[in-house]
């Protein structure tokens, strides 16, 4: 198979994997787009956005996004991200995934996805290069799922407020605020931001400040200028949520 042949020239994938260095350009694509197979995306280098119409996932070195089969999305990322996307036939794997997801990516999957990448298209299904495939295969549908993803809104009002703090996550306008802007009860928003995102407005715009620092932070950004830019007024307090995010803090996070 000619190893630039664009992706959606594929009737079907040349084996159950597909994702070698040379056989795909391997960019973010900014627009509203779906595949007929299943996407694992993964950076090597930078931070994965992906946006469907439910949420954004977010995926730095350590973690990989799980897009289903059909899901319309769009990816965005920094101009340094090096992506590796593997596609696989629904059929390979042994559950079905039904909605995206967030992965944790350990060294092992690391490492098979460049050995992977290395191989010819259309590798040895019955040589070592299958049995790479299928310990590749294996580790891939095993990956546990980690907490990653802002859910997004469905209400227009709430699209409002949710649009505005995306693009500034810095911006301290209270719900009280919001809801006076808006014309409506403050109740009223506490309530839908609750129903439609299952977060209270305060957990909602924290995830969204801790989702913003995690590309300033992978580009060695210090944690003082990064905590002020997400809108936090003291490092402290900006660590401490990050911990509860994530479990250790911005430090322990980004090392190797």
């Amino acid at each position: 198979m000619h190893a630039t042949i664009a992706l959606d020239e594929l009737k079907q994938l040349p084996r159950p994997i597909y994702g070698q260095a040379e056989a795909l350009p391997n960019l973010a694509l900014g627009y509203q787009h779906s595949h007929c197979w299943l996407q694992f995306s993964y950076a090597s280098q930078g931070v994965l956005d992906v946006h469907t119409d439910g949420g954004r996932y977010l995926a730095p070195p350590q973690r990989a996004v799980w897009i289903p089969a059909g899901i319309e999305h769009r990816v965005r990322c920094t101009g340094q991200t090096l992506i590796r996307s593997l596609y696989i036939a629904p059929s390979a794997m042994p559950v079905q995934l039904r909605e995206c997801r967030v992965v944790q990516v350990s060294p092992l999957l690391r490492e098979l996805i460049q050995a992977f990448s290395l191989l010819p298209v259309e590798y040895d299904e019955n040589g070592s290069e299958g049995r790479l495939a299928g310990v590749l295969l294996d580790q891939l549908s095993s990956a546990p799922q980690v907490a990653s993803m802002l859910p997004l809104p469905a209400d227009t009002r709430l699209q409002a407020i949710t649009n505005h703090l995306q693009l500034e996550p810095d911006d301290t306008t209270t719900l009280t605020n919001w809801a006076l802007q808006l014309g409506v009860s403050e109740k009223t928003l506490s309530r839908l931001f609750s129903q439609q995102t299952g977060l209270t407005f305060r957990l909602w715009r924290q995830r969204l400040r801790l989702f913003h620092a995690l590309p300033l932070l992978e580009q060695h950004e210090s944690v003082t200028e990064v905590a002020l830019a997400c809108g936090y007024e003291s490092v402290s307090a900006f660590i401490s949520a990050f911990n509860q995010q994530f479990g250790c803090t911005p430090g322990e996070f980004f090392k190797e």
